[in-house]
């Protein structure tokens, strides 16, 4: 009798062999040999099951939430998002069943009577109607594609087999025994491919209709069900053709429903009469479908890169891709637009020349905003140029940036960090030459010696110039003669350890070049760390590594919070003081006129050479870094004449583009947040300094311009002279101080030089960025070295002796600046004693004698040198002849105040700096 019964079960198996594609001949050869031998190879078949499939986790799409839990991006390998059973429409349960398994509830996992109906079915309609394979079966073989990793072994998974078939009966009724039949659905839902792209009910729901798989209608979700079995032809996303197949597979599923008394004939007619009804959404994987592609790039080279997201990048980008992660990112929407609407404004896509900014969280580390001015993707026909790039140029080369530009004076914060942890205060200072040689007392933290006596740096156009500075007046008026001089008194190694300890790297990932011009930014870098470091100031000295992720949640719910990775880089004394210097960047120097309507701190920083201009700056909130340069090369392509944005600009300084798109974007990102100020500094520890002859310069300065200001009312009539003489004192003191002390500036100097504590006063000579220019020696005359790349794109870069290298490279140089021997012993010596060494011994500290030599203002002359940052060439007097036939000449000085934001004609001789 069981030898008849399992007879009869395999002649089934062999009927419906076509109906499966698979049984072939060869699955009746044992009972040629006798029944007997027939019921005991079947019994054995049959009854000695193996253990189910082994189950991998299905791949499931990764998911990119901004902090308020809207998803910015995903990544998939295939895109599915796995959900209950709970969470999948009864009628679509009912739909999937009728037209794959219709006695899925009553079989046991191999269903002889459905696989004949199916076969019959089948062949009088001469193709295929019916399932022939139950959902067990179907389940088995998915499993076996989901755990194949090449095409070898999906080919294997789906060939044509009697052993395969066979195999995939035998796991269907281990499946049985293991699951319930529910669960065993709930599986199938979730791992079938519904075509377009969709694996998975609910991606199905999603991507064909844009909802989810629990609001599935009657008409949707006979919709899917019929995909399911040949989800390529039926592939929506196709064209008109496969549309037709998907309905006709629809009325079937409609009808085979009604057959069942799943559904009413009527309502089987009714919905077959509507139209499909797709709403293909799309669904993109990785980052060119981001709201937010620049900052979704750091994030998926973030989980490429961290150990903690697999052992090694084959296993991270499986995780990525298949893990079902939802990320938690710190992106903060409104910050994103502030700085995209900033940059948009003033920087178009086409533009050669880009911008980038980000935000940064002071306290945290978390990126708030990383935007760029072109868009992200490939440009046509791939061209290099145009409005695309696939570059994110706001993060460094291991977050899928460039090589960086070179930061210029934002670089000064760190020596002006240096000297007053090291005991400097405000007011000290001491005055500085007309040029600088950096021939002796500079030493890398290996202790060689790096000085380089073949070049000679002047503040600007090799013009001379030099005078008594504080350390305040350097700083506002970004004088590099000054901070030369200062980094060389308080030791170059020193000022690199402050900014390593703030999270200085090169954008490239190369070490950091410890030369003399480390103080002037001759290394590059890009916005992420700068606003990174900036960060550490706004938070009293605690530097915090930059976030891009805030948690992870595993497919099963388990929730990790990542901590900020902070340490403490700065007594909060001295982050304070720093604070209190930078603020004066706004309201005295190369900034002034420029506000976000709440205390700030910042420094711009013009490279030399005009190749890159940069502002970063803070509040006790947030931080942010802008930079401006030429992609196709910042040493070939400096910014001078050139149009950005429809603008025309002689030069780019950092106050005149990175520092009005900072303000913008700022003042928007913090408009709903609250008005907080700095701790004020601790004026016992850094009050009282004293500059050497500083209040008599600026004295001396004052009368001549008075004098000056006098003489040039006297010579234009009534209807110009005096207002137009009055404006142009008030536009020269509104033009960062780089053109000279202005008549106004003057009257604000009487008022704010009596205390040697404050040493403020509101303008001053100014030396932004170097002016590099060979000495006259045979090796500087033929052109061979120059000072940590801050140069002109015709001067080559000496990498050793006998070997230079053109700084034409790409985005950035990938030359290496030279460090010539030491001409002289170094001589490093700290600003305590060069302060006291300087002051007079009869004059205490707070004593009247000693306020009374307090800053003074330092004597300008025609020959003075003027900085890049707010610079224009020098001003030039009208005698009275010409003022005679040109009643209100506006002076060059005048119009230079105006700023390059405002001035669109070309800028007449403006010296090239080597």
């Amino acid at each position: 009798m069981t030898s008849r019964l399992l007879g009869r079960a395999a002649l089934a198996l062999v009927l419906c062999g076509a109906a499966g594609g698979t049984l072939v001949a060869g699955l009746v050869m044992p009972y040629v040999g006798g029944a007997g031998l027939a019921a005991k190879s079947a019994a054995s078949t049959f009854t000695d099951l193996p253990a189910p499939p082994r189950e991998e986790p299905l791949p499931e799409v990764t998911r990119l939430l901004d902090r308020d839990g809207r998803q910015i991006a995903q990544f998939y390998y295939q895109n599915r998002q796995s959900v209950p059973l709970s969470a999948v429409a009864p009628v679509m349960r009912q739909a999937i069943v009728a037209i794959e398994d219709s006695r899925f509830y009553e079989h046991g996992g191999l269903d002889l009577k459905g696989t004949l109906r199916a076969f019959v079915t089948n062949t009088q309609a001469g193709g295929i109607r019916q399932g022939g394979s139950s959902i067990s079966q179907q389940l088995v073989k998915n499993i076996m594609l989901n755990q194949a990793e090449s095409e070898q072994e999906r080919a294997q998974a789906l060939v044509r087999s009697f052993r395969r078939k066979l195999d995939e009966l035998r796991y269907a009724l281990a499946l049985e025994r293991k699951y319930t039949k529910d669960q065993i659905l709930e599986r199938y839902l979730n791992i079938a491919y519904f075509g377009a792209g969709a694996f998975g009910v609910q991606a199905a729901a999603r991507r064909f209709f844009g909802v989810d798989a629990a609001d599935l209608t009657l008409t949707q979700a006979a919709t899917l069900a019929g995909a399911v079995r040949t989800p390529y032809d039926t592939d929506p996303s196709l064209g008109d053709e496969h549309r037709d197949r998907l309905r006709t597979r629809r009325d079937l599923v409609l009808s085979r429903m009604a057959e069942l008394g799943m559904i009413g004939t009527d309502a089987a007619r009714t919905a077959a009469a509507e139209p499909l009804t797709l709403h293909l959404r799309p669904e993109p994987g990785g980052c060119a479908g981001s709201a937010y592609p620049f900052f979704c790039v750091y994030v998926e080279r973030e989980v490429l890169t961290n150990p903690a997201f697999g052992y090694t990048r084959a296993d991270r980008e499986r995780r990525l891709q298949r893990g079902g992660l939802t990320i938690w990112t710190t992106i903060d929407p409104a910050a994103q637009r502030a700085a995209e609407r900033a940059i948009a404004a003033r920087v178009r896509p086409r533009d050669n020349q880009t911008a980038s900014e980000t935000m940064i969280e002071p306290g945290t580390g978390h990126i708030r905003a990383m935007a760029v001015s072109k868009r992200y993707g490939r440009n046509p026909h791939d061209r290099d140029l145009g409005p695309s790039t696939t570059y994110n140029l706001a993060a460094d080369t291991a977050h899928g940036g460039g090589l960086g530009l070179q930061a210029g004076s934002t670089f000064k914060v760190f020596t002006l960090a240096t000297a007053l942890k090291q005991g400097m205060r405000f007011g000290d200072g001491f005055t500085i030459p007309g040029s600088y040689v950096p021939s002796y007392g500079y030493r890398d933290c290996s202790g060689r010696a790096v000085n380089d006596p073949h070049t000679v740096i002047h503040n600007a156009g090799g013009e001379g110039g030099g005078g008594p500075y504080s350390l305040e007046m350097g700083t506002w008026q970004s004088v590099n003669i000054f901070y030369m001089r200062l980094e060389r008194e308080v030791g170059l190694c020193d000022v690199v350890r402050t900014a390593t300890s703030l999270g200085i790297r090169r954008a490239d990932g190369t070490p950091l070049h410890e030369v003399p011009t480390f103080t002037l930014g001759a290394n590059e870098m890009d916005p992420t760390t700068v606003a990174a470091a900036y960060a550490a100031f706004a938070a009293r000295g605690r530097y915090c590594r930059p976030m891009a992720i805030a948690a992870v949640v595993e497919r099963d719910g388990t929730r990790t919070e990542i901590p900020p990775a902070c340490e403490t880089a700065l007594e909060p004394a001295v982050a304070d003081a720093v604070s209190h210097v930078l603020t004066g960047v706004f309201t005295k120097g190369t900034m002034r006129g420029q506000s976000i309507g709440r205390p700030a701190a910042g420094k711009t920083g013009t490279n030399n050479g005009y190749t890159s201009a940069w502002f970063a700056g803070y509040t006790p909130g947030l931080a942010a870094a802008v930079s401006v340069g030429d992609i196709r090369g910042s040493y070939r392509y400096p910014l001078t004449g050139v149009t950005i944005g429809g603008r025309y600009y002689g030069s780019v300084q950092g106050a005149s583009l990175p520092g009005p798109i900072w303000v913008d974007s700022m003042r928007a990102a913090l408009r709903d947040t609250p008005v907080t100020g700095f701790v004020p500094p601790d004026m016992a520890r850094f009050g009282g300094g004293f500059t050497p002859g500083l209040k008599e310069a600026l004295e001396k300065q004052r009368k001549k311009e008075k004098k000056k200001r006098q003489a040039e009312r006297d010579k234009h009539d009534d209807d110009h002279g005096a207002s137009t003489s009055e404006e142009d004192a008030t536009d020269g003191a509104a033009a960062s101080g780089s053109a000279g002390t202005t008549p106004a500036a003057a009257r604000a100097t009487a008022r704010t030089t009596p205390t040697a504590v404050r040493a403020a006063a509101p303008a001053a000579p100014s030396s932004r960025s170097a002016t590099v220019h060979p000495a006259r020696n045979p090796s500087a005359a033929a052109g061979t070295h120059s000072v940590a790349r801050g140069v002109s794109p015709r001067a080559p870069l000496r990498r050793g002796p006998g070997r230079t290298q053109s700084s034409e490279a790409g985005w950035a140089s990938l030359a290496r600046p030279h460090a010539a021997p030491p001409a002289a012993p170094p001589a490093v010596r700290h600003a305590k004693a060069h302060r006291d060494a300087a002051r007079p011994g009869t004059a205490k500290r707070g004593t009247p004698e000693h306020r009374a030599a307090g800053p003074a203002r330092t004597p300008r002359g025609r020959g003075h040198a003027v900085s890049h940052e707010g610079r224009r060439p020098r001003t030039t007097t009208h005698d009275a002849a010409h003022a005679a036939k040109h009643p209100a000449p506006r002076s060059r000085g005048a119009r230079r105040a105006e700023g390059p934001a405002r001035h669109h004609h070309p800028v007449h001789r403006v010296r090239r700096h080597a």
